[in-house]
């Protein structure tokens, strides 16, 4: 199994493929000579102030006065996106009283690199089946599991419902995507700041934003796959580079797009680099989370539901003690962590977290959990079970990956755009219906899962995924409210 850069995106399994063929941001210079000859790796940082002209004006003015550059300026979060080579330009900055906070986003000089793995190809059904469904529904256990099959019925989903796919960018070629991915709500944010050139939005080096986006709107047109909502149209928002990092002001500008393109969704399998969890007692992690916060929140004030993958690391949210992974773009270190320290986006408020469940129903190995952490269950795939009356038998979800081409991958990165398409449909049944609600709906039409018995799961016997369940039988650390339903989200006035 290998595991891409993504890491909070997906757990690749023995992925096959089947082969067929600036609105908001204040864009400035990127360098500056204080910045190339100072004695430090180039840095990027996040800069809060207060949310005003003026004040977002001072603080651009006090970055290049600590020998930075200004990337780009969100006035509406109080948010400058800033550079500098200066291991001293932190500090200067944070003895201003037009400075909330600042923070390096990152703790490995600015600089491009990694792939992801791989995919190895297989045959294609020479033709759709007799009962007129689509060609590979058959290897689709993950949306049979979710009632998709009775969802679309009723409904495919609103093309006045956009997904914003915060990711590693869509193939817009592909024939399973193409009639759904809408260019002029397409954007780059690999800057901090957006970029709407078309080729800045494709995908690179990874699959992995092409596999989410099939899972939520694969079209229903006699090929390939489909998906949750195949009736909304989606929108492809990079937010992960060449070397699979997802950075603060990445995400940033990501969720600042979303909002000012009026969005009703995103999806964010993803957690925000280079830090598994920031916390509140380092002034660097301190200041990423604020921004990003702001973003969010900023966000779902602008009408925007955001859906977000819980984790592959098989760690209980609500009971946080350590985090030996970061940070994740030099060297990792051991350190103790607590419930201060946050996993971003997915435990910011108002955000939906989405633990991962396999063929069987039931909580897959890797997928973190937490009791008041997770929101709903969906769909991820779970590699040790492999899926009854299928012609793959696998336990992973099947979904569209670039090249015209389709894969299968395992993680909550692929739960987290079942739950985001099941959202996408009830925005499309409920036009009127703001974040909250939407959220209050997706949680309160899941169907329930019970912890399993004596709350423990042990899946090997030998303790290595060992995880503990706490809650009821109707909202637990596991499954939240439980495992989102299509069926009830397209057909709600009968339940």
């Amino acid at each position: 199994m290998s595991v891409p850069r993504i890491r909070r995106s997906a757990l690749t399994t023995a992925a096959a493929c089947l082969a067929l063929a600036t609105t908001g941001a204040l864009a400035l210079p990127a360098t500056t000579a204080a910045a190339e000859t100072a004695d430090g790796p180039l840095l990027s940082y996040v800069v809060n102030t207060r949310a005003n002209h003026g004040q977002t004006q001072k603080a651009e003015r006090e970055v290049r006065a600590a020998g930075g550059t200004v990337v780009a300026s969100y006035e509406q979060i109080g948010v400058v996106i800033a550079r500098s080579a200066d291991p001293g330009f932190a500090a200067r900055l944070r003895a201003s009283r037009t400075i909330d906070s600042v923070g390096a986003s990152r703790t490995a000089g600015i600089q491009a690199g990694g792939a992801e793995g791989v995919v190895q190809e297989a045959e294609v059904p020479a033709a759709a089946p007799a009962d007129g469904s689509e060609p590979l529904w058959a290897n689709q256990w993950d949306m049979r599991q979710i009632g998709v099959d009775r969802a679309h019925e009723s409904t495919l989903g609103s093309r006045a419902v956009v997904v914003g796919v915060l990711d590693s960018g869509i193939d817009a070629t592909h024939e399973d995507l193409a009639a759904n991915v809408d260019p002029k709500l397409s954007a780059s944010c690999l800057s901090g700041r957006p970029d709407t050139d078309w080729q800045s939005w494709q995908p690179t080096t990874s699959s992995h934003g092409t596999h989410v986006a099939g899972t939520i709107a694969a079209a229903k047109n006699g090929k390939g796959i489909e998906g949750v909502a195949p009736g909304v149209r989606l929108a492809a928002v990079k937010v992960v580079d060449d070397g699979g990092f997802i950075y603060p002001e990445y995400a940033i500008c990501g969720f600042v797009w979303a909002a000012e393109h009026h969005f009703r969704v995103t999806n964010n399998s993803y957690y925000v680099d280079p830090w598994m969890f920031n916390c509140a007692d380092d002034p660097d992690q301190a200041a990423v989370s604020e921004a990003v916060r702001r973003a969010v929140d900023y966000s779902r004030r602008n009408g925007v539901l955001n859906v977000a993958a819980a984790g592959n690391e098989n760690i209980d949210l609500a009971h946080k003690t350590v985090d030996t992974s970061s940070p994740d773009d030099t060297d990792p270190v051991t350190r103790p962590i607590d419930d201060s320290c946050l996993d971003l986006p997915a435990e910011l408020p108002g955000v939906v977290a989405v633990s991962a469940v396999g063929a069987k129903g039931d909580k897959s190995y890797y997928s973190s959990y937490g009791l008041n952490k997770v929101a709903v269950a969906a769909p991820g795939g779970d590699s040790r079970y492999q899926v009854p009356d299928t012609p793959d038998r696998r336990g992973a979800v099947l979904s569209t990956i670039p090249g015209g081409k389709y894969g299968y991958s395992s993680g909550t990165s692929m739960a987290s755009p079942h739950a985001a398409g099941v959202a996408a449909l009830l925005a499309s049944t409920h036009p009127w219906a703001g974040p909250e609600q939407l959220r209050a709906l997706l949680i309160g039409q899941a169907d329930p899962h019970a912890c399993p018995p004596g709350g423990v799961l042990d899946p090997d016997g030998t303790g290595g995924y060992k995880a503990t369940c706490e809650g009821t039988d109707t909202h637990n650390g596991f499954y939240g409210a439980g495992v989102v339903s299509a069926a009830k989200a397209a057909d709600w006035w009968r339940n």
